[in-house]
């Protein structure tokens, strides 16, 4: 696979994410205006729960990986993914941070 076709599709996921998480979760939270109570929707049940624990997990890998990186490979930029691991989502910030890394990356290959 080429570095744009990984680009483009890894993009395409994070945008669809995004634009699901406006469709499915905007309009709940603005009718209620509840964020805690948001938050603590996706802890109702074992399995909600499960799936949950597993993304604010994921997140805190991805922020530890984006701050190793940025002192170990010099990645810039990487710090817009923290927010947008928050909103919209996990699925968002991965996708922006892998791209950011990818180019970064091989506009250094290319100068060696």
């Amino acid at each position: 696979m080429s570095t744009s076709v990984f680009e483009r599709l890894v993009l395409t996921l994070g945008v669809l994410f995004a634009l699901a998480f406006m469709v499915i979760v905007v309009p709940p939270l603005v009718q209620s205006g509840d964020v805690f109570g948001a938050f603590a929707a996706g802890f109702v049940n074992p399995y909600s729960s499960g799936y949950s624990l597993d993304v604010i997990l994921c997140a805190l890998i991805l922020f530890v990986w984006i701050l190793y990186e940025r002192k170990s490979r010099g990645i810039k930029h990487g710090w817009i993914a923290i927010p947008l691991s928050f909103v919209p989502g996990v699925a968002t910030g991965f996708a922006v941070y892998l791209v950011l890394r990818s180019r970064q990356l091989e506009k250094e290959q290319a100068v060696v």
